[in-house]
């Protein structure tokens, strides 16, 4: 691992404390190109990790608060007549950012949960026949509430397929909240968080994810988790070819981050169950986390 991606990590575990895993996958899902979904409760971190990572990775910020009478238009931008001009002028919405907080997400209809698909795709937009691009690098941190609570709209599976991964952060253990309640922690002064990548550092590291060596006996293991989620008895809904190819860059990153520029058994199955798990839960079965553990436990990396 590089000493700028150790600095990042070591700075957001001051941040969120006891939640070392949960940042490394996040910082892996970046790494990877990826966008990434936190599902928890309210007031488990959800904002405060996004904010955290916009700040260590250097990247223009923007927190958009997901609501039921939000349009796409306040996502998006509009275009306005100038009488000027005599002609219409565009007024970009809050998604021209490098990284965009869509903060409680399954909040806004389904309509305006669609305005993102393009983006999150293709890094652009397109709004009355014209294509404005994002700026690069273009990252969505999407959080949702459990879809049990009151006033959520479920996440279509389309949208949910272009989550590269979701996490969960949970409860810390006692020790980590008693170290909270003392103030041990930098959650309350993000603006004092000091960049340790710049976006190019962090532009060349994601190629440096690509380049991680894959071995045709490690892409047959992924394959074969995958094409045992599409066996009728597992009762879920199989991994597309694009979960294929998220599940690849995110183990390529899991990798780089435990400094390494080759792939492993080890790397996939820690980054699978991120990657699958909202992925399977998009069926008519409610728990993708049994399901991803089933697919584990039945897929031998050995062949």
């Amino acid at each position: 691992m590089s000493s700028e991606l150790g600095s990042a990590l070591k700075q957001l575990e001051q941040v969120l404390l006891d939640k070392a895993t949960a940042l490394r996958l996040a910082m892996a899902c970046l790494l990877g190109g990826g966008h990434l979904l936190i599902e928890d409760l309210p007031g488990m971190g959800k904002t405060t990790l996004s904010a955290a990572l916009a700040r260590t990775l250097g990247l223009s910020f923007r927190r958009v608060q997901f609501t039921a009478d939000m349009l796409p238009a306040d996502l998006l931008g509009v275009n306005i007549f100038d009488p000027a001009s005599k002609g219409f002028e565009f007024h970009p919405g809050p998604i021209f950012c490098q990284l965009l907080l869509a903060d409680e997400i399954n909040r806004a209809s389904p309509k305006t949960q669609s305005a993102l698909l393009e983006a999150m795709a293709e890094h652009q937009i397109s709004l009355d026949g014209t294509t404005h691009p994002l700026p690069d690098p273009f990252f969505v941190v999407a959080t949702q509430n459990p879809m049990e609570q009151s006033g959520t709209f479920p996440l279509p599976e389309s949208q949910l397929d272009r989550f590269m991964m979701r996490l969960s952060l949970g409860y810390p253990d006692q020790d980590a909240e008693k170290r909270l309640l003392k103030g041990d922690h930098r959650a309350d002064d993000l603006d004092q968080l000091s960049a340790c990548l710049t976006p190019d550092q962090l532009a060349a590291l994601q190629q440096q994810v690509q380049r991680v060596a894959a071995t045709d006996a490690v892409l047959d293991y992924l394959l074969d988790l995958v094409a045992c989620s599409r066996r009728p008895e597992m009762d879920c809904a199989p991994l597309s070819p694009r979960a294929s190819r998220a599940l690849l860059a995110a183990a390529r990153a899991w990798a780089l981050l435990s400094g390494r520029n080759y792939l492993v058994p080890d790397d996939v199955q820690a980054v699978f169950p991120s990657v699958a798990e909202h992925r399977l839960r998009a069926g008519q079965h409610t728990d993708g986390s049994m399901r991803s553990q089933l697919i584990l436990e039945q897929v031998n990396p050995i062949r």
